[in-house]
């Protein structure tokens, strides 16, 4: 779904829109609020690139990142929880990942993403790997990040 036909979704419906954003640093809020009129629906935005950022701005403990890493299951999970909190949204979507050319390793290749979708009935979490270099796979994961957004929306 675009991100226009999710602001008119969520208008429709009255619902508030939070994103938490490593590897996108903050592309996913700019496809939001790029649509006019996505005041009335998009709250706040958490650009959380750095592990630092992770903990001081959401809360992620550090144990946490220390012990499965930055781009997890667990970090994604959490990174959405937060954010829904902190910002009081009714969704709240997060992306950690590796968008590469560097930073992958056997387990976590360049393409891993991770994601998470926080709403009033929990946190559902999702894992990509996505294909080709730094732009597409972040270009990819704000296209997921939007289709989460849209499911939600009309959950």
């Amino acid at each position: 779904m675009s991100a226009a036909r999710l602001v008119e979704v969520c208008k429709a419906k009255g619902l508030t829109i939070a994103t938490a954003e490593s590897c996108t640093g903050g592309m996913i809020a700019a496809a939001i609020t790029a649509v006019p009129g996505a005041s009335a629906v998009f709250t706040h935005g958490f650009v959380t690139y750095s592990n630092a950022a992770k903990t001081q701005m959401l809360g992620v403990p550090d144990e946490l990142i220390a012990e499965v890493g930055a781009v997890s299951e667990a970090v994604a999970g959490c990174m959405a929880i937060e954010a829904r909190e902190k910002s009081g949204a009714d969704l709240a979507v997060s992306v950690t990942g590796i968008a590469g050319p560097d930073g992958g390793s056997a387990l976590k290749p360049v393409g891993t993403v991770w994601f998470g979708l926080a709403m009033a009935s929990g946190v559902t979490i999702y894992h990509k790997v996505f294909s080709g270099g730094r732009d597409e796979v972040r270009q990819a994961s704000v296209a997921f990040a939007l289709e989460l957004l849209s499911e939600g929306a009309h959950a």
